[in-house]
């Protein structure tokens, strides 16, 4: 009796090719025999149309009879709300501009209504793809090597002032464009984390400050207790600079030589800035750059973004509430 090399063949070819297509499932399905029979059940769901039903119940050790009745059944309650929380978590980190993380999220969840825990905002996150943007390491240079004088920290890295306009902290930084750099400067009030004061330019000099700083003093009513901190950067500790914050009553303040973290507020700004937008953009030239910062700062940062800080609220609404309360006390 002839060996049926040729049907030998076939059946080899067919074993070969079940034996990658369980290779591929597993390599696919990474730590899935780890999980329980629901999460295996939906991945079959998921790759039924890249595998036989058979082949992949055999490699995750589930029978098909389950897997049916699993894919029969009626969604639980649960199931449901985790459906519905999908749709709310991708319009939320949409609306973030794809910055939000599962604590911020989870915070405008709360703000909407929903009661929900942030570990589970985590695991639809996780399991939907969805992810914050990590903050880059922030490399500064600031220009201290002057002969300018310069002033004493007043701050001594204390961030948390009991009311608006008591510190405002100010710094610059780089931000790249097609065309070369641009600039920009602000001043933002410790109190509330919010950006009272910018300026964007092709260049560094005093003026880029004073501008941000001018802006600032426009926007609000200041007593004569407010300190003004800032690097030692040559812009700040330049005469013109000194002699305004003067002029206005305002103290000025100073951080120790090459210390970023007794400006740590504004450098944590620009850090998010430069993770939110800046490495996320290509600019060509200053025009853009400029429209685009502003519209962050003013719409997005100021108004809307949660601030971990501030319990999850954005810096106008911080003021907000802290304006209600201080009229609640007068009230009373």
């Amino acid at each position: 009796m002839r060996f049926d090399y040729k049907a030998e063949n076939k059946t080899l070819r067919k074993q070969i090719t079940v034996l990658k297509m369980e290779r591929e499932i597993l390599k696919k399905g990474d730590g899935i025999l780890r999980e329980g029979k629901l999460v295996r059940f939906e991945f079959i769901h998921a790759e039924k149309a890249n595998f036989p039903i058979q082949v992949l119940c055999r490699v995750l050790e589930v029978s098909r009879s389950g897997y049916y009745r699993w894919r029969d059944a009626e969604p639980s309650e649960h199931s449901k709300q985790d459906e519905q929380l999908k749709l709310e978590i991708k319009a939320i980190h949409s609306e973030s501009r794809g910055t939000y993380g599962s604590p911020r999220v989870h915070a405008e969840l709360q703000a909407k209504g929903f009661e929900i825990g942030r570990n589970r905002v985590a695991r639809i996150m996780a399991e939907e793809g969805i992810t914050g943007r990590r903050p880059a390491r922030f490399c500064k240079t600031t220009d201290s090597n002057h002969d300018k004088p310069i002033a004493p920290n007043l701050v001594e890295r204390d961030f948390e002032p009991a009311a608006p306009n008591r510190i405002w902290a100010a710094d610059i930084t780089y931000i790249p464009t097609a065309a070369g750099w641009v600039y920009l400067a602000v001043v933002l009030d410790l109190f509330s984390r919010r950006v009272i004061g910018w300026a964007v330019a092709d260049h560094m000099r005093t003026e880029l400050v004073l501008e941000a700083l001018d802006r600032a003093l426009g926007t609000r009513d200041i007593g004569d207790d407010l300190i003004h901190h800032s690097d030692r950067g040559s812009q700040y500790a330049s005469h013109r600079h000194r002699e305004e914050l003067e002029r206005r009553g305002i103290m000025c303040s100073m951080s120790a030589k090459g210390c970023c973290y007794d400006n740590a507020v504004v450098e944590s700004f620009f850090a998010t800035l430069k993770k939110e937008l800046v490495y996320r953009t290509n600019w060509l030239d200053y025009n853009e750059a400029n429209m685009s910062i502003v519209e962050y700062i003013q719409v997005f940062y100021n108004c809307r973004r949660r601030h971990s800080t501030l319990g999850y609220v954005s810096p106008i609404e911080f003021e907000a509430s802290h304006a209600n309360e201080v009229e609640d006390d007068l009230a009373a």
